[in-house]
């Protein structure tokens, strides 16, 4: 009982008007005291020591907040309040312990974590064992490229298609994300066919090896990439001159719409839907044109969101991009599955990314 008030006596003074120094040695003593009983304390007993924590964590130095950070990373009750105050600390030492292993932190808190704080902050969230497409989304979002990486080898992590499309996007050319992301079990055929349009030779046998029921596909995407030169003699080859002189017609009488561009497509009429979607979105022709041409259903589906096309006009620009046979029920299917989930914001920051890029 005195060795118990002695301690009491302390830490009230300590919390009164203590030193930095004073207080971290109470700090450490409190942190002791806390992890050897943790599995013992009633959910009272943990509020207790958040309040506790908190108030000594005031103006220690950042050795001490990154002690505490490691001592009570694994801990499975620890105190919910100093937790979230250690992962969005500044300095990594103390956060990167929080966010990568403890189990305290719930998706909310990792999401907002991954919108608010630094590169090396989100690669601490990268190495969790297990992540939810919410989290996920903002890391491939707002990360940079080891960060992408880091999540792409992460086995524990879950990437929704909005994620996956970033993904492929930021692979085109960077062989070791590429062959990283291509390697994941879960990856659905049609981002692993979009890869393997862009991936070297190197890439595509890694992903052959790490996908060896998808060994035809591979072959498939060699003999694409050979016809894409073709597919770029065609687009040099149309004349767009009366499509342009309508289209922009149209639009001086500002009678440049949805309706009229579904026309066009239904219509087949290839020439004036590339250009009304490239006006509309505000995109080179060319851009426009060869993701056309070359039947890039993602990147047509990324325009037509940016635009804020319905589903049916978008079916019908899909439609006339496959040509005479159409698009089969399966894969319009998967098409209209990625346009309904897609989100516009995002399909709204490519399309200015490839703006810039030109």
């Amino acid at each position: 009982m005195v060795a118990r008030n002695a301690f009491l006596n302390e830490l009230e003074d300590a919390l009164t008007h203590g030193t930095a120094d004073r207080r971290a040695k109470t700090l450490r003593r409190v942190t002791d005291l806390f992890v050897f009983g943790s599995s013992h304390f009633s959910g009272d007993h943990v509020a207790l020591f958040d309040g506790v924590f908190q108030h000594l964590l005031a103006d220690v130095e950042t050795s001490a907040r990154a002690v505490l950070a490691e001592r009570l990373k694994g801990v499975a009750n620890a105190p919910a309040g100093v937790i979230r105050t250690l992962a969005f600390d500044d300095s990594i030492g103390v956060a990167g312990p929080i966010l990568s292993t403890s189990e305290r932190l719930d998706n909310v808190t990792l999401v907002e974590a991954a919108r608010t704080k630094s590169q090396d902050h989100l690669m601490a969230i990268s190495r969790r064992l297990t992540l939810v497409e919410t989290v996920t989304d903002v890391l491939v979002e707002r990360g940079n490229r080891d960060v992408a990486l880091s999540v792409a080898r992460n086995a524990g992590a879950k990437i929704s298609e909005t994620g996956y499309l970033r993904l492929v996007k930021r692979s085109e050319d960077d062989a070791e994300l590429a062959q990283s992301v291509g390697s994941r079990s879960e990856i659905s055929r049609h981002h692993f066919l979009k890869l393997l349009t862009t991936a070297s030779k190197a890439v595509r046998l890694a992903l052959q090896e790490a996908h060896p029921e998808m060994a035809l596909d591979v072959r498939e995407a060699v003999a694409q990439a050979a016809t894409a030169v073709q597919a770029r003699a065609a687009i040099a080859s149309r004349d767009y001159g009366a499509a342009r002189a309508l289209v922009k017609s149209l639009r001086d009488a500002n009678r440049l719409s949805e309706i009229e561009l579904d026309e066009f497509a239904s219509a087949g009429k290839f020439e004036e839907t590339a250009v009304a979607l490239a006006v509309m979105c505000t995109l080179p022709l060319e851009a426009v044109e060869r993701a056309m041409v070359m039947d890039r259903e993602e990147a047509i589906l990324i325009v037509a969101k940016a635009i804020g096309l319905s589903w049916a006009a978008t079916r019908s620009v899909l439609n006339l991009c496959a040509g005479k046979a159409g698009i089969g029920p399966d894969r319009l299917e998967r098409c209209r599955s990625l346009y309904h989930n897609m989100k516009r914001d995002i399909a709204l920051q490519v399309v200015r990314h490839q703006r810039e890029k030109r």
